[in-house]
């Protein structure tokens, strides 16, 4: 399974949490919030979690500190090292479980007793299969004690660029396909991936509410934008469909107007609650 450093997850921070649509991230910490049986638990499971970027999230959405106390978080991620940061930033404020674990076993994954499943960046990187397993495990787990799904920040394809350069378009493009690799869940599904789980947990009796989430960068992101066209250039570096000349030509374009250009980035928040009485 892909996984990423502290630095770029730190990196991209503060991109995401602008980028998060705000009225779908009260709507879930909303239901994480409320009690839908007598005694029902307060518990978030988080996958792919990194250093705990929607934990943070929640928290920075709460107007109400006490709300911290209420609520308890089970990290999930594969890297040991990222858990770790995760524990020493939010060990001493939070309810905190982590669990180092292969997202690939969806039987393994701590979801017994939890109120909402939340993950961010991640589900633009699965496969089609574990969309589709996790919607049906899900739906499951709501015959026992409702359980809601909130993923935010899933790339759905669209970058725009200013100023323009005549190889955006190719470039996006092979962007694109190299996002469809397997990512370590099988073929990912990559821009594919919000209308696909719209569909699937729409068919798994969930109501699905979907907003766009775009990063918008400017020159005061220009780390960000920096390691994001270097990004960029290394997965489309062997595409047969560039000419290389003219890639370097883009790349270096992109360069010289990191502090004076912009880029928009775009993706989506996808909220699936279960239609319950």
């Amino acid at each position: 399974m892909t996984s990423f450093s502290i630095d770029w997850l730190d990196l991209r921070e503060a991109a995401d949490r602008r980028a998060r649509e705000d009225k779908l991230l009260k709507q879930a910490r909303h239901w994480l919030e409320t009690d839908i049986a007598q005694g029902a638990a307060r518990t978030a499971v988080d996958l792919g979690a990194g250093t705990g970027s929607t934990l943070r999230a929640f928290s920075m959405s709460s107007t109400q500190a006490t709300d911290l106390e209420s609520l308890s978080w089970r990290l999930v991620d594969q890297d040991m090292e990222l858990l770790a940061e995760a524990r020493l930033r939010h060990g001493g404020s939070h309810q905190l479980e982590t669990y180092e674990l292969d997202l690939n076993d969806l039987a393994a994954l701590p979801l017994e007793g939890a109120h909402l499943i939340t993950a961010s960046a991640l589900f633009d990187l699965v496969s089609a299969d574990f969309i589709e397993t996790l919607a049906a495990v899900l739906q499951s787990r709501c015959l026992q004690q409702p359980v809601g799904f909130y993923s935010a920040l899933n790339y759905d394809g669209t970058t725009r660029w200013t100023p323009a350069h005549p190889l955006d378009e190719a470039v996006l493009i092979a962007f694109n396909h190299d996002q469809q690799r397997d990512k370590g869940f099988g073929l990912a599904l990559g821009p594919d991936a919000g209308p696909y789980m719209e569909r699937a947990f729409n068919s798994s009796d969930f109501r699905v509410f979907t907003a766009n989430s775009p990063w918008v960068l400017d020159g005061t992101d220009s780390n960000l934008v920096n390691t994001l066209i270097s990004g960029i250039g290394d997965a489309v570096g062997e595409d047969p469909a560039l000419d290389a000349a003219s890639l370097w030509d883009w790349f270096q374009f992109r360069k010289a107007h990191m502090l004076t250009g912009t880029c928009i980035v775009g993706h989506t928040d996808l909220l699936a609650l279960p239609n319950v009485i």
